[in-house]
């Protein structure tokens, strides 16, 4: 494994920054694992975090999807309960699933609630928070539109909150994907993240932007070969 780590490696130019085109061929050239690996994005952010009117979050529903089945679990009763049904969620209920999520049981990946159900499942905070699971209204899964939320998750709908650092990182598919549809996704993260830029934040916003493997290094784009408006 260390022979392919260090070939991988010797791919890539230290220091240079690739355009996202070649990001993305180098990041496939340089998997090396036998397993189809997730390639995600960084960005390095000109923001303070610490100040709650330069936090960035937001999602992005991204062209061709993640590459991978996402388990979406829907808090509803009566009428919606039967919309996430029909709509495709895989896991739906009410005081049972908060009952269950309590116990330690998580086994879903993204999780959508009515509005009205919003009093039971706050009490969720504490566990499903900081796994990121926790539904959020300025991010669409707090919502009535129970069909709309349930199938935009399903269609590779993706969420990103800066980290302390200023940090942003973002799934954009897998190493199989095809290099177009990476760029795609790509650049659908890309706006997104753009569009999502504090008022409040001065200088430099779009400090530093890389694409890497799970396993493999890391390959820094050049923030300037993405055009204007970036």
């Amino acid at each position: 494994m260390g022979k392919k780590m260090n070939a991988a490696d010797e791919k890539i130019e230290r220091g240079k920054e690739y355009s996202l085109e070649d990001a993305i061929r180098l990041v496939k050239e340089a998997s090396y694992v036998k397993f189809d690996e997730s390639v995600d994005m960084a960005f390095n952010l000109g923001i303070d975090p610490k100040k709650s009117d330069q936090m960035v979050k937001g999602s992005v529903i991204l062209p061709h999807g993640l590459g991978k089945k996402v388990r979406v679990l829907v808090f509803a009763k009566g009428e919606k309960e039967k919309e996430a049904v029909d709509a495709g969620a895989d896991i739906v209920g009410a005081e049972d699933l908060v009952e269950k999520i309590t116990k330690g049981w998580l086994d879903f990946d993204k999780a959508v609630a009515t509005p009205d159900m919003m009093g039971i499942v706050g009490k969720l905070g504490k566990i499903l928070g900081p796994r990121g699971l926790m539904p959020n209204p300025k991010l669409g899964t707090v919502t009535f539109d129970i069909t709309r939320a349930v199938k935009e998750i399903k269609a590779g709908k993706v969420e990103y909150r800066a980290e302390k650092a200023g940090i942003v990182h973002v799934p954009i598919g897998k190493v199989s994907f095809d290099n177009h549809k990476l760029f795609d996704n790509a650049k659908a993260v890309v706006n997104s993240i753009v569009k999502a830029k504090p008022a409040t934040s001065k200088g430099r916003y779009l400090k530093k932007i890389a694409i890497s493997s799970t396993m493999g290094p890391g390959v820094a784009v050049d923030i300037a070969s993405l055009g204007k408006g970036v």
